[in-house]
């Protein structure tokens, strides 16, 4: 990353920080040396490779499981019914999720500080966990609203994934019940089942976790941050979706959400089971991968 580019961002967030009202010696001090952080973290970015995933019949959603209520083919909920035998010509996926990293170096060339969350988040991690640059620039992107993800993707010339094209890619063509298969998630494959009251995110580098991994290499499709994909949550969409490329519903109130994330409970975790959100919302458990 080019010398004044680092510093433009430096720039930027000290100007964002203290802009708003006369800060005292230490508050100035402590938004220096964040920006010192911030600018690290971004030039430490590495993008992810994109995975071809085949044009081709796959398995979406679930059959109807009466008898087992606590068994894991059992269907989350009535979102994810009916199964449907889909067909999706063949498209790129990001391997990995976003990087904390390649999404500071994003608002750097933007000129635009990161979220208050995020730079709270950020602060705290360093000088109270003593989390080192390093580790945070491969990081999932947190606290990112359904439009800002969307904006990213369009600046690398990329897209969200459709709903359809974010569960194929998590569970193959014959509808694996986890990325890996139907063993049950452990530690090895998955970050999930962790807790913190104050919302300090337990996640694991993009790039871990590959035993996990779907069967086109994709990594944390269950676990560490929920993804946001372009499509409206549609409650019943299963039901009347078309066969080939589905486009997910053309409205809605919340944008689909999948994978579960480093809090979620395993169930959360099964490729078929769907949740979603306010497009503006912000939170440490969601973040995202973008799709061509």
């Amino acid at each position: 990353m080019p010398r004044r580019a680092i510093l433009s961002l430096a720039v930027t967030l000290v100007l964002f920080m203290t802009e708003q009202t006369p800060a005292a010696p230490a508050d100035r001090i402590h938004s220096k040396e964040l920006a010192r952080h911030l600018t690290t973290i971004a030039a430490l970015a590495q993008s992810a490779p994109q995975v071809t995933i085949p044009s081709g019949w796959f398995l979406l959603g679930s059959k109807r499981v009466d008898g087992d209520p606590y068994g894991l083919w059992t269907q989350y909920d009535d979102t994810e019914l009916p199964q449907n035998r889909v067909w999706l010509d063949s498209y790129l996926i990001d391997r990995d999720e976003v990087s904390l990293g390649e999404y500071l170096a994003f608002l750097q060339e933007r000129h635009t500080p990161p979220s208050d969350e995020l730079q709270k988040l950020i602060w705290h991690v360093i000088t109270i966990h003593s989390v080192s640059d390093q580790a945070l620039t491969r990081w999932p992107a947190l606290y990112v609203t359904w439009p800002e993800a969307r904006d990213f993707c369009a600046a690398k010339s990329k897209r969200l994934p459709t709903e359809a094209e974010w569960e194929k890619g998590a569970r193959g063509p014959n509808g694996d019940l986890f990325p890996w298969g139907e063993a049950a998630p452990d530690t090895q494959r998955a970050m999930f089942g962790q807790h913190h009251v104050h919302e300090i995110p337990i996640v694991a580098a993009v790039d871990a976790h590959s035993d996990g991994a779907s069967p086109y290499g994709l990594r944390h499709m269950a676990g560490n941050v929920a993804e946001w994909t372009e499509d409206w949550f549609g409650f019943d969409y299963y039901a009347y979706m078309p066969k080939r490329n589905p486009p997910g519903p053309p409205n809605g109130r919340y944008k689909s959400l999948r994978g579960g994330s480093w809090k979620s409970k395993l169930a959360m975790l099964r490729t078929a089971t769907r949740n979603g959100a306010l497009p503006d919302q912000r939170s440490a458990t969601i973040g995202f991968r973008c799709a061509r």
